[in-house]
């Protein structure tokens, strides 16, 4: 248990082996924590708890340091299984305790664990009075999930986030002004690109909601990484800028190639956007995190995707992350398409399918290079780098 401010403490989990996050879909390079808090005040409230696997451990921790029957009331502001995992086995041990809620929370608990237990379903500006402090929910629908919320601590000043500010980093440290920033952030907006992108639209909404409540925010806790105590607004001010069609004006030229055709084209497409001035990545799908791929195409103003045609189709990997392109609805961005092939050459067609699916504008129109590109292929691929470069 360690304290945070005044009476607050996190009684979390740090689960430093975890290298993938929601199945096998989302790679998490520096492990993560679940973050439980607890206020103890006149009544001693349970905010989250955690991730199924750890529920032993973490039973154990809190009734040596706490004793469970000590729990007044339990807070769940998400259900999804890494915060709201340990719940049932926690509600064995102090039956009829009070959950409090949203109303789609009670229903996707009970989906979830096929138990009716004491709920108490709460609204945005509905409260509960722990002693000197007291409790202010606030609804965070789709962020991620239709029954987020946060929980404000009125009297110490703490905004309890769940999975909004949050991050998949787990650090010997507690707090955002003592651990090293760069991995901060890149964690921070890999975090927002895989996983909040689809709601930026809401999430620009609620962010404004939050601040037109007026509340003096001291600290902002989510339930996973790092808690902000230093100039917490920092992480507001760059969820506003995230959800609001983000971008560095770079451009990532995201390939796989076969025998090295397609790559000599990305290379060459990649000097004509160099010889206008824009900064450009090149990324072999084949060899590269699909998530950190992800969080280079978040920062990116362009796309420009290529393929080798195979069986009629496209490459696996880059059939794979235009699918999740697809899925995570980026705004604000403009593409091109490439490909080498051998004798159908259905690549480039099929890739600004999916990018126009994606939401993504083509800007200009995509080529194609038969076998190994001819130097004139290459010289055609460097001009398509120029014209996009005049596009961003």
């Amino acid at each position: 248990m360690i304290q945070i401010k005044d009476n607050i403490f996190w009684v979390g989990i740090k689960d430093w082996e975890l290298k993938k996050f929601h199945g096998e879909e989302l790679s998490t390079h520096r492990g993560s924590t679940y973050n439980s808090y607890l206020i103890k005040d006149k009544k001693t409230a349970l905010v989250d708890t955690v991730w199924t696997p750890f529920y032993e451990k973490y039973l154990e921790q809190l009734e040596s340091e706490v004793g469970l029957k000590n729990i007044d009331l339990i807070v769940t502001n998400h259900c999804e299984q890494d915060h709201g995992g340990s719940l049932p086995y926690l509600l064995e041990r102090i039956p009829g305790t009070p959950v409090y809620c949203t109303k789609n929370g009670a229903m996707m608990i009970k989906k979830h664990f096929h138990k009716d237990w004491n709920f108490n379903i709460v609204k945005t500006g509905d409260s509960v009075d722990l002693g000197a402090n007291k409790l202010v929910f606030v609804e965070m629908q789709m962020l991620h999930w239709p029954d987020s919320m946060a929980t404000y601590v009125a009297g110490t000043n703490v905004l309890l986030s769940n999975d909004a500010f949050g991050q998949h980093y787990a650090s010997p440290f507690m707090f955002n002004d003592q651990v090293d920033q760069c991995e901060l952030y890149q964690e921070a907006i890999k975090y927002y690109a895989n996983i909040l992108t689809p709601f930026s639209k809401m999430a620009k909404a609620k962010i404004n909601e939050v601040i037109g409540l007026g509340l003096p925010i001291e600290m902002i806790a989510p339930s996973h990484g790092i808690i902000w105590r230093d100039n917490p607004m920092q992480i507001v001010e760059k969820y506003a800028q995230w959800a609001d069609g983000y971008h560095e004006g770079t451009v990532v030229v995201l390939y796989d190639t076969m025998w090295g055709a397609t790559r000599k084209m990305a290379q060459a497409i990649a000097a004509g956007l160099a010889k206008k001035g824009i900064g450009a990545k090149l990324i072999n799908a084949g060899k590269s995190d699909r998530n950190d791929v992800v969080a280079e195409i978040f920062k990116a103003r362009g796309l420009i995707v290529g393929s080798s045609t195979i069986n009629k189709g496209i490459l696996s990997d880059v059939a794979a992350l235009i699918e999740m392109v697809k899925g995570l609805k980026f705004k604000n961005k403009i593409g091109a398409a490439f490909g080498s092939y051998g004798w159908s050459g259905e690549s480039v067609k099929i890739l600004e399918e999916g990018l126009k699916e994606s939401g993504i504008e083509l800007v200009v129109e995509g080529i194609r290079a038969q076998y190994n590109p001819t130097p004139e292929d290459l010289q055609s691929c460097e001009a398509l780098g120029e014209a996009f470069a005049a596009k961003i």
